[in-house]
């Protein structure tokens, strides 16, 4: 991390009153984590969170190293056990200049993501520096820190400014915010290291956000940039649908009182110029007090006048939860939204639906005019009278001139003696069921294992454990699992949720033909393409396979969320030595994965293929398990060594 390295004493004064009071653990640069990192609700300049969502990263808007994991790593923390990372790479992002017009924040890491993709972040934390950044509203900032995680990053960071203490005196934080103003010049990095970048982070990109013009990313993948002057050439070269039929803005990305304001200021022109609203339109407040002070200051109103949605104060259609009439047709259409990720079948359900990323100022455009390909740098509409007419670039403000409001948050705390609290659970609910632990590793090497799937191409966690009306059954493990690799796509007949069952020689679902399998106790194995779970940090797409009998998961290479979630719940996450070797996996293998005995940090293991027609091939792969986390695989999950300690203690 690119941060001063200090001795102050007023530093660590600084951190461990914050510390103490907040229960907060924090980042010292060149010293790594000087206090026990736990979950909270609080984020501060220059500390250190760990939080079960990859959009956890969003704190680094303020300042922080904010770290998205599993579940089982959060158990961890939370239970007072270490959490590790292996020591990322740097990358420093220079941002000279300052947005205007109708660039937004979201450009910046929509253009990010055009140049790294979606795995060129994997194992680094990227640092937001320069004039350009320091421009940037600490909303803003964290904009582009939440979709950090679309290109892989641990984390993504700026150093603290003065935007960050705008935003904790009017969030309430005033006395955070004057300890941090105190000691401003050890929260952010030394100037040689911003004069010289290259000599301190493993890559420098830098951005001229005087230049920089409004993105259109997807459909399908977050990376895909295209900037909003070259969409029409795009859009007709690849055959993408131009019509619109929904713009969606805010959940957790950019649903900020700035954010809500740029795309207000637009919605006024619609009755202002005489046009019509072309497509459907929807907004979800990302918080209740954000929700509160946009409808007190009228801005609800506002979008009301003009035909637009309010949704619950939830993620909402950014996971598929939502009501979207017509999605079950299929039909090919365009939709555009201000959420980070853009997966096939994500939003809706509907694998024909070319959803594209941008920021809420141009999706509230593009919904405006209801054409993909509209530049409203350049191009006109015309209105209800047959006039031409252009809409003004958007202004807003970057905090509520009133202050936030807010009625009721929403948040309870937990008991602070929380021992005899009892968790009863209906045996007979469909939504809600006791976890059972997972089967210890037997001893011996895997041998006589199926192949469940071989997933081609982009295989995320919506993939592996799709969203939308499948998280109403995120308390009953057995039910969700109904959903196992459903989005997956099979190599072998580029089908989604249609795989072969070794046992009968039939085709049908993966989570049916997965049962199979377990009811005859036969283990599987899964294969995958590269970055295999991608995208969320959802638990389930471990547990499930775990649940259901998958004994390994053998890929190109992995998210590393994902990994560590595989590696948490007991399974072998593995890679192939030789990314090759991927096509020599065929349909009806039966799989021995052999040197379990002598499972040992940095050592491969070997995949033996049977093939149907008698023959064998042999193959190396390879794994990132140190001692602990092969300790987690023969134990059954780490949760089981947990258990197991403190029912000793």
């Amino acid at each position: 991390m690119a941060v001063a390295n200090s001795e102050s004493k007023e530093v660590y004064d600084f951190l461990a009153s914050v510390s103490n009071k907040y229960g907060i653990g924090f980042w010292k640069p060149g010293a790594g984590i000087i206090h026990q990192v736990v979950l909270e609700n609080y984020a501060f300049p220059g500390g250190m969170m760990i939080g079960t969502d990859s959009h956890t990263v969003n704190a680094g808007g303020l300042g922080m190293i904010a770290i998205g994991v599993g579940g089982a790593d959060a158990c961890d923390v939370m239970a007072g056990l270490p959490w590790e990372l292996k020591m990322p790479k740097l990358i420093g992002v220079k941002l000279t200049g300052k947005l205007n017009g109708w660039a937004a924040p979201k450009d910046v890491i929509l253009k990010v993501a055009g140049i790294l993709t979606v795995k060129g972040g994997t194992g680094c934390i990227v640092e937001y520096f320069g004039e350009g950044a320091e421009s940037l509203s600490c909303t803003g900032k964290g904009t582009i820190c939440n979709m950090g995680a679309e290109i892989g990053a641990t984390t993504s960071t700026f150093g603290y400014d003065e935007s960050m203490s705008r935003y904790l005196k009017a969030t309430g934080r005033e006395e955070v915010a004057a300890l941090a103003d105190g000691i401003k010049e050890h929260l952010t990095a030394d100037a040689d290291v911003y004069d010289n970048p290259h000599e301190y982070f493993d890559q420098v990109i830098e951005i001229d956000l005087n230049d920089l013009e409004p993105h259109l990313n997807g459909p399908f993948t977050p990376d895909l940039a295209t900037p909003v002057s070259k969409m029409k050439e795009e859009a007709a070269k690849n055959e993408w649908p131009t019509k619109v039929e929904v713009g969606l803005i805010g959940s957790c990305t950019n649903s900020s009182y700035e954010d809500i304001s740029r795309a207000v200021s637009l919605a006024k022109q619609v009755a202002e110029k005489n046009l019509k609203t072309k497509a459907e339109f929807t907004i979800t407040p990302g918080s209740e007090q954000v929700r509160y002070t946009i409808e007190r200051d009228g801005f609800l109103e506002t979008f009301d006048k003009i035909g637009a949605t309010v949704f619950a104060n939830a993620c909402g259609p950014c996971i598929g939860m939502w009501n979207r009439v017509g999605a079950e047709k299929k039909e090919k259409n365009t939709i555009v939204h201000s959420f980070n990720r853009n997966f096939a079948k994500r939003a809706d359900g509907n694998p024909n639906t070319f959803a594209f990323v941008a920021s809420p100022e141009l999706v509230t455009a593009l919904a405006i005019a209801g054409d993909l390909t509209f530049n409203p740098l350049t191009d006109t509409l015309v209105n209800e009278n047959g006039e031409t007419v252009r809409l003004d670039p958007p202004s807003g403000d970057e905090l509520p001139p009133k202050g936030f409001a807010v009625d009721d948050p929403g948040y309870q705390a937990p008991a602070k003696d929380g021992s005899n609290v009892e968790v009863i659970v209906d045996a007979e609910s469909k939504r809600l069921q006791l976890l059972e632990p997972f089967a210890a590793w037997e001893g011996s090497d895997l041998k006589g294992l199926k192949l469940l799937i071989k997933a081609k191409g982009k295989c995320t966690t919506d993939h592996i454990s799709m969203a939308g009306p499948w998280l109403k059954f995120r308390g009953h493990l057995d039910n969700i699992s109904n959903n196992l690799l459903i989005g997956a796509v099979n190599n072998f007949n580029d089908k989604t949720d249609n795989v072969k069952n070794q046992l009968t020689g039939e085709y049908g679902p993966v989570p049916a033909t997965q049962r199979a399998y377990k009811a005859a106790g036969v283990g599987t194995i899964v294969v995958g393409d590269e970055n295999y779970g991608e995208g969320s940090s959802r638990e389930h797409a471990a547990m499930e396979p775990r649940h259901l009998g998958v004994r390994a998961v053998l890929v190109k290479s992995f998210a590393r969320i994902h990994e560590t979630n595989l590696k948490k719940q007991g399974m072998l996450a593995l890679t192939f030595a030789n990314k090759g070797d991927y096509d020599k996996i065929q349909e009806d293998d039966t799989i021995d994965i052999i040197g379990l005995q002598d499972f040992a940090p940095g050592i491969p293991l070997t995949i033996v293929l049977r093939h149907a027609d008698g023959s064998i091939e042999e193959i190396q792969v390879n794994h990132t398990y140190n001692m602990q986390q092969i300790q987690w695989f023969q134990e059954g999950a780490a949760l089981n060594i947990i258990r197991r300690e403190f029912a000793n203690k």
